[in-house]
């Protein structure tokens, strides 16, 4: 009676447990990867304006969502094992800041679903084969930079009377740099002024450039590309202060840390809205059915605070356009 009891039990209990792994494995929770160039500190705004987009999508973390986060911390070379981290984690998505983390997924993966937030051009950039048409397994927002800097240097023409010099930092091993300083050229060569190209590669690459931008005697400071510069934003503008140099900044977390003046796409809105793209995905939308998205609004916000540090006027005609102003 014992073998068969045993048996008895062995054949109730086992359907039980085969039934109670398959109920775990089908309400797996999804597993979002994050990758960012940048530290923790630096990105916090950002990842935090996804998650708001995620919790206005109803998901919750722990619940029905985990986002796996990896920062490279201002150093590139640490992107592709963090990208082949998420990979080994088999997460649904991997969820980009940047063309450089961009780049890192796209070579750690070609079947996990990438989500750039904010690529310059996807397309120069050899991400998509088109932005009606991308292809492969790279989607998301792009920003427009390159054609934004042209737009950029001419409402720093407007703020800083008889401009003809500027200090241009960027880092030129970043996607996009060598079309953005194209964009610049043209620019520059309709209005007569003398761009001054600084390489920002690392952090202690910042503080010689204002050097060099002094020595140099520029008259004006804009910032075009890279990562560094993001993750350095504070320590750019009280140089920038510092030197009384006006600056235009290409991105809008500069604002948050005082900066002078930003044009271009409010790089937190880019977070919230990659959360729908992320919804889609978990929901079963393929890849290949979904296009790279444009910006439809840009915004201009000056700060009057740090204008009147460095002594500058903002003209009246420059004001009234802004969507922001800061006193």
């Amino acid at each position: 009676m014992k073998p068969r009891i045993s048996l008895w039990l062995i054949a109730a209990i086992f359907p039980a447990t085969v039934s109670n792994a398959h109920a775990q494995q089908s309400t797996k929770v999804p597993r979002i990867g994050y990758l960012a160039g940048g530290s923790l500190s630096a990105i916090a705004p950002r990842i935090e304006s996804f998650r708001h987009g995620l919790r206005e999508l109803s998901y919750v973390e722990g619940k029905n969502i985990v986002i796996d986060d990896r920062y490279a911390d201002g150093k590139p070379d640490r992107l592709p094992a963090l990208a082949a981290e998420l990979v080994h984690l088999k997460v649904h998505v991997i969820v980009t800041t940047g063309p450089a983390p961009t780049r890192a997924a796209k070579e750690a993966t070609n079947t996990i679903p990438i989500l750039m937030t904010n690529d310059t051009d996807p397309v120069a950039s050899g991400f998509v084969a088109s932005l009606a048409r991308p292809g492969g397994n790279i989607r998301g927002l792009s920003t427009l930079a390159p054609e934004l800097n042209g737009k950029r240097l001419e409402i720093l023409r407007e703020v800083v009377p008889n401009l003809s010099r500027v200090a241009v930092l960027g880092t030129s091993t970043s996607p996009g740099y060598a079309q953005s300083v194209r964009e610049l050229e043209l620019v520059a060569k309709a209005f007569k002024m003398q761009p001054q190209y600084l390489d920002v590669i690392d952090s202690k690459d910042i503080e010689t450039a204002f050097r060099a931008a002094s020595k140099g005697r520029a008259q004006a400071v804009l910032t075009i590309s890279g990562t560094i510069l993001n993750s350095h934003r504070t320590q750019v503008i009280e140089l920038a202060v510092k030197s009384r140099l006006p600056a235009m900044y290409n991105n809008s977390q500069f604002m948050e840390a005082e900066g002078l003046m930003f044009y271009g796409v409010n790089i937190l809105d880019l977070e919230r809205r990659a959360a729908t793209y992320v919804d889609k995905i978990l929901k079963g939308a393929k890849p290949a059915n979904l296009s790279v998205e444009q910006p439809k609004k840009f915004e201009l916000i000056i700060n009057l605070k740090t204008a009147k540090q460095i002594g500058l006027t903002i003209p009246p005609n420059v004001l009234v356009r802004a969507d922001k102003v800061i006193k």
